[in-house]
């Protein structure tokens, strides 16, 4: 017999409450199991400690009995210094999806036309400044000159 280390779900309609069960793999997720090693109150803060209430004792009993724990309950487990849980790795998880890649190439190209742009009319006003000061002044722009530094 496949036996399961799995939550069996109670409580009211968005009030969720499981129970850690050992149970038949073949049973149904709420239906009859073995037996009842602890509960898990998802609605408790992460921090209490009557979130997570677990026989690790027991738990033991069934791990040797070859009962193998879901993902959720694994979880549990490891915290509670039961069973090591391997990490996992899934280096395409993070990975973004094509429509994705594509939007990000689009705003990047229209982040470089920006730039372009931009260095080409400072590139411009500074050859404008440039060409207007190596310009020979003339004699009304000398007059200019002139008044604005007495004043």
């Amino acid at each position: 017999m496949a036996l399961s280390i799995r939550l069996s779900r109670g409580g009211s309609k968005k009030r969720p409450y499981y129970r850690i069960v050992v149970a038949d793999a073949r049973s149904p997720r709420d239906g009859r199991f073995i037996e009842k090693i602890g509960n898990y109150n998802p609605l408790l803060g992460k921090d209490d400690e009557k979130r997570v209430v677990l026989d690790a004792e027991r738990a033991k009993h069934w791990l040797g009995n070859g009962a193998q724990p879901t993902d959720r309950v694994a979880r549990f487990l490891d915290a509670a210094g039961v069973r090591e849980r391997p990490a996992r790795a899934n280096p395409k998880k993070a990975e973004p999806g094509e429509k994705a890649k594509e939007r990000a190439e689009e705003r990047a190209e229209k982040l470089k036309a920006a730039e372009e742009a931009s260095q080409a009319e400072t590139e411009a006003v500074v050859a404008a400044e440039v060409d207007a000061a190596t310009e020979t002044p003339t004699a009304e722009a000398e007059k200019v000159a002139d008044a604005t530094a007495e004043q």
